[in-house]
């Protein structure tokens, strides 16, 4: 089997993967930008490609059975370029590392452990028990939106009932009763965005979800509500978002996917057009919540079993686009 993992954001992937393979394999990591005629040639021999992206600008690789985004967002690859005998499948195992970013975000809110040390070491005592006015919240008393309600939120689910939390999910399709929720929204529902002390947005990116939380979705928050981002940036409306939390109509935001990214031509831009940084009330980071060992190893392991049942003509894991003809 002759498989390439295409761009430096693969190569975790590559790392020991022969090992997890039954059989013998060509292996190739190639860079990003094919520039040289040999990995041209390499990318247009695979039969399996691991990729974030993929289209017009690369060699057709004819005889391309297998296109394994190793993420779960697809919106890289055009799926009309690939040909009609390769399926196309996704990764998940990162569900359990974004629930866990979040349930830290919303900690951070409401157990000022960093400003209670800071000030503490001054001798300023802001936080010491014996006043009601020093108390701070706890998660329990508190209400949980997910906007999105698959495998990433239902694994934050999963941790706010952990804490006790209430929550409520809006979802394209309505989802059965479950013990990981008390109510259900359509994803068009405006009670959905009054419904919650913080909103989790884990929406993948399409032609459907873009821009889909707006002016509207966000006027209908909570005034101390927070939003946290950990879908794809534009799913939330970027000037809308700016305006909300600049003129503090929102409580803040935790943003985790961006509206920019690094480059080759530009490889440490600020994440937005819009000075996001200078806000006081968003915690700002790099695409970072669901990227840990954990998640390495675990979407690893699922590409090499589907390469292994490639080869053993058995059914794969996470298709989203089969094969034709």
């Amino acid at each position: 089997m002759r498989i390439v993992f295409h761009g430096e954001d693969t190569a975790p992937f590559a790392d020991g993967f022969a090992a997890l393979l039954a059989g013998p394999a060509e292996i190739a990591l190639l860079p990003a930008a094919l520039s040289a005629e040999a990995d041209r040639r390499t990318y247009a021999a695979a039969q399996v490609v691991v990729a974030n992206r993929f289209g017009a600008d690369v060699p057709a690789p004819r005889g391309l059975r297998l296109l394994h985004a190793p993420a779960a967002g697809t919106d890289g690859l055009r799926l009309d370029a690939v040909p009609p005998g390769a399926a196309v499948c996704n990764c998940f195992g990162h569900e359990g590392a974004i629930a866990e970013y979040v349930m830290a975000a919303l900690l951070a809110r409401c157990v000022p452990l960093a400003d209670a040390d800071a000030r503490l070491r001054r001798g300023d005592w802001a936080y010491q028990s014996g006043d009601p006015a020093r108390a701070h919240r706890e998660l329990s008393e508190m209400t949980l939106g997910l906007c999105g309600f698959g495998h990433v939120g239902k694994a934050i689910a999963a941790g706010a009932r952990a804490f006790g939390m209430r929550v409520v999910v809006a979802n394209r399709t309505p989802p059965a009763a479950s013990p990981l929720f008390d109510r259900a929204f359509g994803l068009d529902d405006p009670a959905f965005w009054s419904a919650a002390d913080a909103i989790v947005v884990s929406l993948p990116l399409g032609d459907g979800t873009r821009g889909l939380v707006g002016a509207a979705a966000l006027g209908a928050m909570r005034a101390d509500a927070i939003i946290l981002n950990v879908g794809r940036g534009p799913v939330i409306d970027e000037a809308a978002l700016y305006e909300a939390l600049r003129e503090r109509r929102i409580g803040g935001a935790v943003i985790d996917t961006w509206y920019r990214y690094p480059s080759a031509s530009e490889p440490g831009p600020l994440p937005s057009a819009l000075p996001f940084h200078e806000l006081t009330n968003v915690v700002m980071t790099p695409h970072m919540s669901g990227w840990t060992k954990g998640t390495i190893d675990r979407r690893r392991r699922l590409i090499a079993r589907n390469v292994q049942r490639l080869a053993a003509g058995e059914d794969l894991e996470n298709v989203i686009l089969p094969k034709r003809g």
